[in-house]
């Protein structure tokens, strides 16, 4: 039995070991966490107490945060259905770390940490130790806790992400948590924790400021309506009252809080941009050091107090549209890296973000590009330009359009430019990265102020667009090497969505099926030949997968497509010559079988069904490499 000394001594060694092992960015604060609980007297083998409070005190603190429980009462509905389905709990607690409401799915709720992640729970590193919600508290920043960084070695196989909330004084009144298994962990989790926590936050900021003058910056126009404008709360003497962490981002180097005067700030009187703002919904200032900014008043009409004067009701901030539940894409989208995609595409499209999709040639990019439309229920049109194709000397007139005889075979009437006639929809600028140098200029300065001015035409208009870019070009090296614009990836970057190549998705048996349906809806393939094209590495992905099924259709009997049809159209086997025989197939399907059984865990039934084959011909591939001690493929 060890002394409490010895335990001590052991968690030392257990948190030095943890220390070394633990390498990313987080590591410095997951360790000053570790050495906060064992100072707490915390034994990381040990159980952690569990501390839930009555339903009479958890009543009592709903009611005390008023309105921050109703915006976060919403909140977490809208961030659990775009990750609901995926093993996930969503949760949201008071300044002390203890949980007010939680949304969950039925696996993850019914697992041991989400029997204790329910109301009422309290979850302060000195009672949980190191975990995202409490560590979350302690920093004031948002966290990632993964898996084993957790202090208690019970939460091992957890991973949760947590973002605090703030009031319109900057003061911590809230966490918003995710958490769900180590296996289910999403890649974005963080960004929608992160935005969700910012939607709160601007909705409360508008509640509390609500008697106050509320301006919206950004130095971009197209964002003020979205949470990453900045605001900033002004009473009727022009003083500042209160600015959100965004307003203080945009105007660093500068002298701005409470108490500020609005002449400290920017670079003109109050009365003056007022005048400007009566007169129009938004317009531009310049701060005290000389950048301009967008600027809207977000609540115009409320009554504005004097300083001193006990905040009243007024009319809040037109807030985001609700996020919709994830909708079904009119493709497959089984793969959980796909699905994370989408989620992230839906939190964008609510705050009109612009949206870079990355991915491999046929990955399904401007699939991926139509349900960004879709699920941001716009009702204009879907326009895809291919930035390749596009003549250079006609870029200008084919996107802005063009004014009647601007030009040498212009039509005599002029014409409207693609751009115009996405107008209230999304535009596609496919194919990016092959933009010229010149045109990017071009580009960059109409996403700069969404402003369509057609050639040889005087004026112009703004455009309400959501824009989607698309690229199988690594633009950080293309911007390295000076054929792309910094600024201009900047612009396009803000939501970065990346598909993964078929040969690394798990859904392939999913995709092959329904590839092969809309090509032949009667058609039908032999188990061999499915796990044979699961083992292609498919470098032409959807549109090769989709010429080759093609191709071996035309050379089948009764519509049915063995191994041997499908070999005809593959590549050769390594080291097998120009054809693949019969044995270096079976080999090559061997192989298959044995990677997805490795990557599955184990699991015979996924492993058929993400090979689209039966589970005896899985454990026949088992007991066959059993015998030849087959070792599995990296």
């Amino acid at each position: 039995m060890l002394t409490s000394a010895e335990r001590m001594v052991r968690a030392r060694l257990v948190l030095e070991r943890r220390r070394i092992a633990v390498e990313d960015l987080l590591a410095t604060e997951i360790s000053a966490s570790w050495s906060r609980c064992l100072d707490a007297g915390l034994d990381p083998h040990g159980t952690p107490q569990k501390v839930v409070i009555g339903e009479r005190e958890l009543k009592r603190r709903r009611e005390g945060i008023g309105q921050l429980h109703h915006l976060a009462l919403a909140e977490i509905e809208t961030l659990y259905n775009q990750i609901a389905g995926s093993n996930f709990l969503i949760a949201f607690a008071d300044a002390d770390g203890t949980v007010l409401e939680s949304v969950a799915d039925s696996q993850f709720g019914d697992s041991d940490a989400g029997r204790r992640i329910i109301p009422g729970s309290r979850w302060s590193e000195e009672v949980c130790g190191t975990n995202a919600l409490g560590t979350a508290i302690v920093t004031g920043q948002p966290i990632i806790i993964h898996g084993s960084e957790h202090f208690f070695s019970c939460y091992g196989q957890v991973c949760c992400t947590a973002a605090p909330v703030r009031g319109a004084a900057g003061e911590l009144v809230g966490m918003l948590d995710a958490s769900s298994d180590c296996v289910s962990r999403q890649r974005h989790t963080l960004a929608l924790v992160k935005m969700a926590a910012t939607h709160i936050e601007n909705g409360l900021f508008v509640h509390q400021m609500g008697s106050q003058m509320i301006l919206a910056i950004h130095p971009r126009a197209e964002f003020l309506g979205t949470i990453s404008a900045g605001m900033i709360a002004l009473d009727e003497a022009g003083f500042v009252t209160a600015v959100n962490g965004r307003a203080a981002s945009i105007l660093v180097g500068l002298q701005v809080g409470p108490g500020s005067n609005f002449e400290q700030v920017f670079n003109e009187p109050l009365q003056k941009l007022l005048a400007r703002l009566h007169a129009s919904h938004q317009t531009f200032v310049r701060d005290a050091l000389g950048s301009a900014l967008a600027v809207a008043w977000i609540n115009r009409g409320a009554p504005v107090a004097r300083r001193g004067h006990a905040p009243i009701e007024s009319r809040a901030w037109a807030a985001l549209p609700p996020a919709r539940p994830l909708r079904e894409p009119a493709f497959v989208a089984e793969d959980r890296g796909v699905r994370e995609t989408l989620a992230l595409i839906a939190a964008a499209v609510r705050v009109n973000a612009p949206i870079l999709i990355q991915g491999e040639t046929g990955s399904g990019k401007e699939m991926l590009a139509r349900y960004t439309h879709e699920v941001s229920g716009r009702n204009g049109e879907f326009v895809a330009i291919n930035c390749a194709a596009m003549p250079e000397h006609l870029f200008e007139a084919e996107l802005f359009g063009y004014a009647a005889g601007a030009f040498t075979g212009a039509r005599k009437e002029g014409a409207e430019g693609l751009i115009a006639s996405a107008d209230g929809g999304t535009l596609l600028l496919d194919e990016i990265g092959a933009l010229a140098p010149q045109l990017q200029a071009t580009l960059l300065r109409f996403l700069d102020d969404r402003l369509v001015r057609t050639v040889g035409g005087r004026g112009g208009r703004i455009v309400d667009l959501q824009i989607v870019a698309a690229t199988n070009a690594d633009l950080a090296a293309e911007v390295a090497a000076r054929r792309f614009r910094a600024d201009l990836l900047y612009r396009l970057n803000t939501i970065k969505a990346s598909l993964p190549p078929l040969r690394e998705r798990s859904d392939f048996a999913a995709v092959l099926r329904f590839t092969l349906e809309r090509i032949d809806s009667t058609a039908t393939i032999s188990e061999e030949a499915a796990a044979r094209l699961a083992a292609h590495d498919w470098p032409g992905n959807f549109r090769e997968l989709r010429a080759v099924l093609t191709r071996a259709l035309l050379t089948a009997t009764d519509r049915h497509i063995g191994l041997a049809q499908v070999a005809v159209w593959l590549p050769p086997a390594p080291n097998s010559g120009t054809r693949p025989t019969r044995s270096v197939l079976r080999e090559k399907v061997a192989e298959a079988v044995m990677r997805e059984f490795h990557r599955s865990g184990g699991n015979v039934s996924h492993t058929a069904r993400n090979l689209a084959i039966s589970r005896n011909t899985v454990y026949h591939h088992l007991r066959e490499a059993a015998k030849r001690d087959l070792s599995i493929p990296d």
